[in-house]
């Protein structure tokens, strides 16, 4: 990853981080940014810089800044420092607390928590841009053809589930809510008034609670009673209906992120390894997809309880 602008030159441009005394260091995480902790005698802070690469991948850096500032002001969100979009580079105040695992959310005894914190979300003031996983994974397929990317066997085979599953959740309007969109378990930090911090809004936008519910649940590869438990931490109550909307997203989340894979794979100078990481959500979903409960998830999902 090439990026032009060094950590020592941002800290140079914000008075909070140049500092006499201070202290340096790389974080680990983020695939599509390079993070840095900067430590002073006032606090610590989190350096995040990008590469142009990114809006490949459908990201806006100005959604990402509006987006902060109301995850923010609701308290999940990390609070903004600068933002200095001609140098790639978006300074936050860094949140001490425990950062959330896979293996740890699988425990399950995090989930009402992170229900909570989701809905502390879903409150904030309406996000910049709506969020679609269906235009966003039909915008990565023609990129990926485009530009000769790895496409995964079999992968346009389920054009029509997806067609099936876009007619099941639009059965029902259930609106839309400021949302996260890309809860990996490592963008969970306990802490905070509301059990959880949520961190990294590159794919925020206004969206379905469900898609938050579902990708959460695709994400840390947590059991289907545990979807129905956050689901029924989330809306009060157990809904069937809302836990098939949940599991119909969190499968197109794996089938877009799939391709998302594929891209950085393609493009990223990471050492990574992208394809290996996209493939096992995709064998994830391959097994969704031929499940015989496929239908029985479309038709609870357009029906009430």
């Amino acid at each position: 990853m090439s990026i032009d602008t060094s950590v020592e030159e941002i800290i140079a441009l914000v008075p909070e981080l140049a500092r006499p005394e201070r202290v340096v260091s790389g974080l680990p995480g983020g695939l599509t940014n390079v993070n840095h902790k900067v430590t002073t005698d006032r606090g610590a802070y989190v350096v995040r810089r990008w590469t142009d690469d990114s809006t490949l991948l459908s990201i806006s850096r100005d959604n990402e800044y509006e987006n902060s500032l109301r995850a923010a002001e609701v308290g999940v969100g990390a609070p903004l420092v600068a933002y200095l979009p001609e140098h790639s580079a978006m300074v936050f105040r860094f949140l001490a607390g425990e950062v959330m695992s896979p293996r740890k959310l699988r425990r399950g005894r995090h989930l009402p928590e992170v229900a909570r914190s989701c809905a502390r979300l879903h409150t904030a003031r309406r996000f910049h841009q709506d969020f679609n996983m269906f235009e966003l994974q039909a915008s990565y397929l023609e990129l990926v053809r485009a530009r000769g990317f790895r496409l995964p066997d079999r992968y346009e085979e389920f054009s029509p589930h997806v067609v099936a599953i876009r007619d099941a959740l639009s059965a029902r309007d259930e609106g839309t809510v400021p949302c996260h969109n890309d809860l990996l378990a490592e963008n969970l930090i306990r802490g905070g008034d509301y059990g959880f911090y949520l961190i990294d809004y590159e794919y925020s936008g206004n969206n379905d609670p469900c898609f938050e519910l579902g990708n959460l649940w695709s994400e840390s590869d947590l059991s289907a009673a545990q979807l129905e438990e956050l689901v029924s931490a989330y809306y009060g109550r157990p809904l069937r209906h809302k836990v098939a909307r949940a599991r119909l997203w969190g499968l197109m989340s794996k089938y877009g992120w799939t391709l998302w894979a594929s891209i950085q794979g393609g493009l990223s100078k990471l050492d990574f390894d992208f394809w290996a990481w996209g493939m096992e959500k995709y064998e994830r979903a391959l097994r969704e997809f031929d499940s015989p409960e496929f239908e029985r998830w479309l038709e609870e999902a357009r029906r009430a309880d």
